[in-house]
């Protein structure tokens, strides 16, 4: 399920760190969330989906994956995305 582009829009200006960023880790960690509630709505309704379900699990390890590249790197922004997404922080 793909991210309509005003939404995709929307996301890039609230979590960019400059203008015209669209690379940042903040801004991939914000748009792969998006994804991954798509996803997962959509999961709940087609439950034997397995290639969707393979796909959401390597966005989720990607997302991961960033995470603890900014927390290393940039720990106030860490705590400030975490929180504004609403994720659990590890």
């Amino acid at each position: 399920m793909a991210i309509v582009s005003d939404r995709k829009k929307e996301i890039v200006a609230e979590f960019a760190t400059e203008a015209g960023d669209t690379g940042s880790p903040e801004v991939q960690i914000a748009l792969l969330t998006e994804h991954v509630k798509n996803l997962t709505v959509h999961m709940q309704t087609h439950k034997k989906d397995y290639a969707s379900r393979r796909g959401l699990l390597a966005m989720v390890a990607k997302r991961t994956k960033l995470l603890k590249y900014l927390r290393r790197r940039n720990p106030e922004s860490y705590t400030a995305i975490v929180a504004k997404l609403g994720l659990r922080a590890r």
